[in-house]
C-alpha cells in the first residue's frame, strides 16, 4: 500500500528537513478539501474570484465567497518557505507538493503557483492516494511486457493532465512488487511515495533533497540504481543524462510533451543543435524500448469520469531501421504492422474504447487525427 510524504511527518536526527507551515496550514486548505470532497481532478483559483474545480473535464465554480486578492497573496506567502518565496519572486512560478488532511486521510496535490497579470494564481492537480495497477487504469496489456525490460528508455508522451505521472507510478510499482532492485526517482515535486516491496526505492525531491536537476542528474549514476525515473525531459542536459543512463545498463523512465509517440522524436531532436542530432538519433534507435502516448477522454460511464486512449510504439528491427534512417514520420506503419506484438495506434485505441462502450463515437471522432478514418473503422472497414 502506498502513502504520501507529508511535510508534517516527524523528523529524525540529522534530517535536513525543517518543518514549517505549508499551504495546508492556511485558510487555503478549505478549497483543497472541497476539491477532495467533490472528487475533482484540479483546483484553479486566484484572489478576488470564485475558485473553480475541474469535474469530468469541465470547470465548475465553487459556491463560496472568494478570498480577496490581499488575503489570497498573504495565505500563499504564509504557506511557503523563505527559499520558495525567493524562487517564486525570481521565476514567477513555483511547483510544490502538498498534503491536506481530510477526515483523517492524507490527500496530496501537485501545486503550481504562478503570476498572471501581476496577480498570484494556483493550479493544483489532485493525485490519487492509491497507486492503481494497469487494469484499474484501463491500460493495455502490453504495459505488463514493457516493465519486464531491464535496460533502455521508456517515455510517456502526452499533454499536461493526460495521466502520464499516474501511468509511470503504476509501472514503477509493478517493478517494485516483482523485482529485487534499486529504484531511484528524481521528482519536482514528489507525487507518490512508494513503500519498499521487493525493490528498494529512493525518491529525491528537487528543492528538498537536492537543490536542482543538474545536481541530481550528476549524482544519479553514483547512487547505483537499476531503475531510474527522471521525470520530464525538459532540456538537452536531462535527455543526455537519460540516454547515458540507459546506455550504461539502466532502465530509465521519463515523460515528454508530445501529441503522438512518433512526434516525440521531433520534440527530442529539437532539444539539440542540428549537428548533434544524428549521434542522438543513433543512440535513441538502440536505447528506446517503448514510447507510450496517452490522452484522457470523457466516458459514458457514471463510475468512470475519464479513460486513457493509448498509442504504443515498441523497440523492434523495423522501428530501429526507420529511426536510424531519419524516417520517424513513417513509424505509424511500423505500429500497425506490430499489432501482434502489442503495438497500437491511437486510432486503434479510440475504436476499441467505442466498441467496448467506454466512450461515445462523437468523442472518438472529435479526438481522432482523421474523423473519417474513425467512421470507416467503426463500420468495419480496415484502413491498414
Amino acid at each position: 500500500m502506498s502513502k504520501h510524504v507529508s511535510p508534517h511527518d516527524s523528523v529524525v536526527a540529522g534530517d535536513p528537513l525543517v518543518l514549517h507551515e505549508t499551504l495546508a496550514d492556511t485558510p487555503l486548505a478549505k478549497y483543497f478539501k472541497a476539491a477532495v470532497k467533490f472528487e475533482s481532478s484540479d483546483l484553479i483559483m486566484r484572489g478576488g474570484q470564485a475558485p473553480k474545480l475541474r469535474l469530468r473535464g469541465e470547470l465548475k465554480a465553487l459556491d463560496t465567497t472568494p478570498p480577496t486578492i490581499e488575503e489570497f497573496n498573504k495565505w500563499i506567502h504564509d504557506g511557503l518557505t523563505e527559499e520558495q518565496i525567493q524562487q517564486y519572486a525570481d521565476h514567477g512560478s513555483l511547483d510544490i507538493g502538498c498534503d491536506f488532511n481530510v477526515d483523517g486521510e492524507s490527500h496530496r496535490f501537485r501545486v503550481n503557483i504562478f503570476l498572471t497579470r501581476g496577480r498570484s494564481a494556483i493550479a493544483a492537480r489532485r493525485v490519487s492516494n492509491e497507486i492503481l495497477d494497469f487494469s484499474q487504469l484501463h491500460l493495455p496489456e502490453v504495459m505488463n511486457n514493457i516493465v519486464q525490460v531491464r535496460q533502455g528508455l521508456v517515455l510517456l508522451c502526452g499533454v499536461t493532465g493526460s495521466g502520464k505521472s499516474t501511468t509511470i507510478a503504476a509501472m514503477l510499482d509493478y517493478i517494485n512488487q516483482t523485482r529485487a532492485c534499486h529504484i531511484l526517482t528524481i521528482e519536482d515535486p514528489i507525487e507518490y511515495l512508494f513503500e519498499d516491496k521487493k525493490a528498494m526505492i529512493n525518491q529525491r525531491e528537487i528543492g528538498l533533497d537536492v537543490p536542482d536537476f543538474p545536481t541530481a542528474l550528476r549524482g544519479m549514476v553514483r547512487e547505483n540504481p537499476d531503475v531510474v525515473l527522471i521525470g520530464e525531459m525538459r532540456d538537452k542536459e536531462t535527455f543526455e543524462a537519460a540516454l547515458q543512463a540507459s546506455e550504461t545498463g539502466h532502465l530509465v523512465f521519463g515523460t515528454i510533451h508530445a501529441s503522438s509517440a512518433s512526434q516525440a522524436f521531433n520534440r527530442i531532436y529539437d532539444l539539440f543543435e542540428p549537428e548533434e542530432r544524428d549521434p542522438i538519433r543513433n543512440i535513441l534507435a538502440y536505447q528506446m524500448q517503448a514510447f507510450v502516448y496517452q490522452k484522457l477522454l470523457p466516458t459514458i460511464r457514471e463510475e468512470l469520469p475519464r479513460v486513457p486512449a493509448v498509442e504504443v510504439l515498441l523497440q523492434s528491427p523495423p522501428t530501429r531501421k526507420l529511426i536510424l534512417e531519419g524516417r520517424e514520420d513513417e513509424l505509424e506503419k511500423v505500429i500497425k504492422d506490430g499489432r501482434e506484438e502489442g503495438m497500437r495506434t491511437y486510432v486503434d485505441s479510440l475504436v476499441e474504447l467505442v466498441e467496448t462502450n467506454y466512450i461515445h463515437p462523437k468523442v472518438a471522432q472529435a479526438n481522432a487525427p482523421s474523423p473519417e478514418e474513425i467512421k470507416m473503422r467503426l463500420r468495419g472497414i480496415s484502413t491498414g
